[in-house]
């Protein structure tokens, strides 16, 4: 038997997921100071939701896992959180809403691999159900820039509204299925270039002129104000362009809010705002966040035509991990390799005093690990360095005999006679 992952699936080791975990604490302490609470949902969702009119889409269809349960029900792997969100509010219609919510999991697509899109992936979803001012499609660009702020990420956030974009289709004749059939093809201007799409839209029975028309209108030149200003000679009336303007007079950091009219997000459910997040100077050319306003979803799933106004964004956990990576490989930093703080190494006459030292420190909230093999000085040194671990206490009869233990820093070399007491307050004031 050959010992091998299935393709776009990998193993997480100890010092990826130390910083992985990392990475998610700074997300969910930020969903956390915008007011979010959290919520679980299943892996496994049954086929008809996931397929559901106003889900993922055909195109997003194509790349979700089916599977069959032993009752022969069709069911699938969730392609992202937010169609469970919807289930769960049509689940449960009562709910006090504004519902704001965020979800931490990995979600499954069985699309291309490269470098920062795997088949298995963290999405970190924060969502707004119950409010239509666009002060909640706000508040999701400004989480995303205080994240990544933190993160040091020289960023840009783009947007483009779902009604802009219909609006434009509609000047030149399409509305309806055909010019969702147009969005799905616009999507994939980077992927496929102008004659690509133009090539597949002709498939589509969409008219040459319409088609030119359209790619002409989308790809407007100019700062994000020109462009607003362009658009809006096509479309004044266009409701899209009014909310745009009200959600850049919230967003935090409105100049690195870039209008941009080609971006469409391929999903079928996003109706208003959609956002795209980058990193301007990343070898990633992956989104690192996404979202945007999806109103009919739920509605959708309750048989009802009543809008239940809803707004999230989604951080990529894997692109970003990526990009944390391949800055500290480049730095001196390096990655974490344990979560330990101090390694305790007791003498073999002493394991029992060291046994109970090592829980002292334990209770008192420091990360320790201790010596198991009664191995020697020299080889739990060459260990604890080998797993970077900061700090090494070593417990000998000469050290207890004075009510002291001896403190090594693993970076420095240097060595103190210190109490157990005053371990404790070294460890919990000095860096890990």
């Amino acid at each position: 038997m050959e010992l091998q992952l299935p393709r776009g699936m990998s193993d997480t080791p100890p010092e990826e997921k130390i910083l992985r975990d990392e990475l998610i604490g700074l997300i969910r302490k930020t969903f956390e100071a915008y007011g979010f609470n959290p919520l679980e949902t299943p892996i496994v969702e049954r086929w008809e939701i996931l397929a559901a009119k106003y889900a993922g889409g055909s195109e997003l269809l194509k790349e979700t896992f089916k599977l069959t349960d032993q009752g022969q029900r069709d069911l699938g792997l969730r392609y992202d959180l937010t169609v469970p969100l919807a289930r769960y509010i049509g689940m449960n219609p009562t709910i006090k809403r504004p519902f704001k919510r965020y979800q931490i999991g990995t979600v499954y697509r069985d699309g291309p691999v490269k470098l920062g899109r795997t088949r298995e992936f963290y999405q970190c979803d924060a969502d707004t159900v119950g409010v239509r001012s666009m002060l909640a499609d706000a508040e999701c660009l400004n989480i995303a820039a205080d994240v990544f702020s933190k993160l040091g990420f020289d960023y840009e956030l783009q947007v483009n509204n779902r009604k802009i974009l219909n609006d434009l289709l509609a000047k030149v004749g399409l509305t309806g299925d055909a010019a969702f059939e147009a969005l799905i093809s616009l999507d994939k201007l980077d992927k496929l270039g102008q004659d690509g799409v133009r090539k597949e839209l002709m498939e589509k029975k969409i008219a040459s002129e319409a088609i030119d028309q359209a790619l002409e209108l989308i790809q407007v030149g100019g700062n994000s104000e020109e462009r607003m200003k362009a658009i809006a000679m096509r479309i004044p009336e266009s409701e899209g362009l009014r909310e745009l303007r009200e959600l850049y007079a919230y967003v935090d950091a409105p100049e690195r809010v870039i209008f941009t009219p080609r971006m469409v997000r391929g999903q079928a459910y996003y109706t208003g705002t959609i956002f795209e997040s980058y990193v301007r100077d990343s070898k990633i050319n992956s989104a690192f966040g996404s979202g945007g306003r999806w109103d009919n979803m739920i509605g959708t799933f309750l048989g009802s035509k009543e809008q239940y106004p809803a707004v999230g964004f989604s951080f990529g956990l894997e692109p970003i991990l990526q990009e944390l990576k391949m800055r500290r490989a480049e730095s001196a930093e390096g990655l974490p390799k344990c979560v330990t703080q101090v390694y305790v190494i007791p003498f073999k006459a002493i394991v029992k005093e060291g046994r109970q030292i090592a829980q002292q420190l334990r209770r008192a909230g420091i990360n320790t690990d201790m010596d198991l093999a009664g191995k020697g000085i020299s080889d739990n040194l060459k260990y604890a360095n080998a797993y970077s671990i900061p700090y090494v206490l070593i417990v000998g009869p000469d050290e207890l005999v004075q009510s002291k233990v001896k403190l090594r820093d693993m970076r420095s070399g240097q060595e103190e006679m210190l109490s157990v007491e005053d371990v404790i307050v070294r460890l919990r004031t000095l860096p890990s």
